[in-house]
């Protein structure tokens, strides 16, 4: 089981966030190609078809957190059922560093959003709540609205929110360290099965998964 050092206001209820260190040590690009293929595999056994992944116990819980937060999940899916909608239909998960890649991996096996962001890009103590109007950030798509969603914010502002990734925290394909984070429904999943899964999908991989 992993735990966090940073010191964090739960603002929302129903959510466990799991955190986990990782850092490249030599990564087995071979590997991580076997596993994105193995993962993508599993979640088209799981689901058969892309109207079932909205009836998983998990996929449910993340709905109705968001919906407590402000935000329709129909029109800003999580991240992860995003994710799991494009695996379903037949895509991959395609390579981008070894770092996203375990963490999108780490996302389709459990069905919640997950994200990694730079070593040194954030800094304690954190706030998880819902954005208010006029908090905005650059996010992976462009100026992306976070009132009413759920966000992860430091002292310097919004970090993360579970539907799209801050340009500000972006892994780049030369990162070496990053933290991940995974939000969770605590109803569904609790940090030991987070961290029993993140050890799996990295085994191998050349990156290490640090205890905090």
């Amino acid at each position: 089981m992993r735990t966090t050092s940073f010191e964090i206001d739960m603002q929302l209820e129903g959510w466990r966030l799991f955190w986990a260190h990782l850092a490249i040590k030599d990564a087995d690009t071979a590997t991580l190609t076997a596993r994105r293929g193995q993962v993508a595999e599993t979640a088209r056994r799981r689901f058969s078809d892309t109207a079932a992944i909205s009836g998983d116990p998990t996929v449910a819980a993340l709905r109705k957190l968001f919906r407590a937060a402000g935000c329709d999940p129909t029109r800003y899916r999580p991240a992860s059922e995003a994710l799991l909608r494009r695996l379903v239909k037949g895509g991959e998960l395609p390579e981008i560093s070894p770092l996203v890649d375990l963490n999108n991996c780490l996302s389709a096996e459990l069905a919640v959003p997950c994200c990694v962001m730079v070593e040194g890009s954030f800094s304690a103590p954190l706030t998880w709540r819902s954005g208010v109007e006029g908090e905005i950030y650059e996010s992976l798509r462009g100026p992306f609205n976070l009132e009413g969603k759920p966000v992860l914010f430091d002292p310097d502002g919004p970090l993360d929110t579970p539907i799209t990734g801050n340009v500000r925290v972006k892994v780049e394909p030369d990162t070496g360290k990053a933290w991940l984070v995974a939000y969770m429904p605590a109803s569904e999943l609790d940090l030991e099965t987070a961290g029993n899964t993140i050890d799996r999908l990295a085994e191998g991989t050349g990156i290490k998964i640090g205890r905090s």
